[in-house]
């Protein structure tokens, strides 16, 4: 069975981050995607709280993961995400549902805010790659 993992930050191809390398190293994507979540501004990254609001949407990509054995511990890192954070950890990895620009829906990993986002900024229009253009 396919595993995947959605992406809406600094993994985002647009990114330019060097993680983003590893990702397509050890992954393909398959589409754009969205994930039913507010998007915070926590500093040069996003964070996705998941929302019951259907119009609360977070703009990604959807990857397939050809070698998850490699590159999810290698993202748990980045994302500093499972033992030898302190608590509590700033994102947990799970699997939540997504939907493609297709209408299709595939469950995929997603990295999740794990802190308060109480004095966070709103990215309103749910894509951080606009909000980091403007980022001073």
């Amino acid at each position: 069975m396919a595993e995947y993992l959605f992406v809406y930050g600094t993994l985002r191809q647009g990114a330019n981050h060097p993680m983003h390398q590893q990702l397509i190293a050890h992954a393909r994507f398959v589409a754009k995607a969205r994930y039913q979540a507010l998007l915070y501004q926590v500093s040069y990254y996003p964070a996705a709280e998941p929302s019951d609001k259907a119009s609360a949407q977070v703009i990604g990509e959807l990857y397939q993961l050809l070698q998850p054995e490699l590159l999810l511990p290698l993202l748990d890192q980045y994302e500093e995400c499972g033992e030898g954070f302190p608590q509590p950890q700033e994102y947990r990895r799970e699997l939540q549902q997504v939907t493609l620009d297709s209408g299709a829906s595939v469950n995929a990993w997603v990295y999740i805010y794990n802190r308060s986002t109480a004095g966070l900024r709103l990215i309103a229009s749910g894509d951080f790659l606009p909000a980091a253009r403007h980022m001073t």
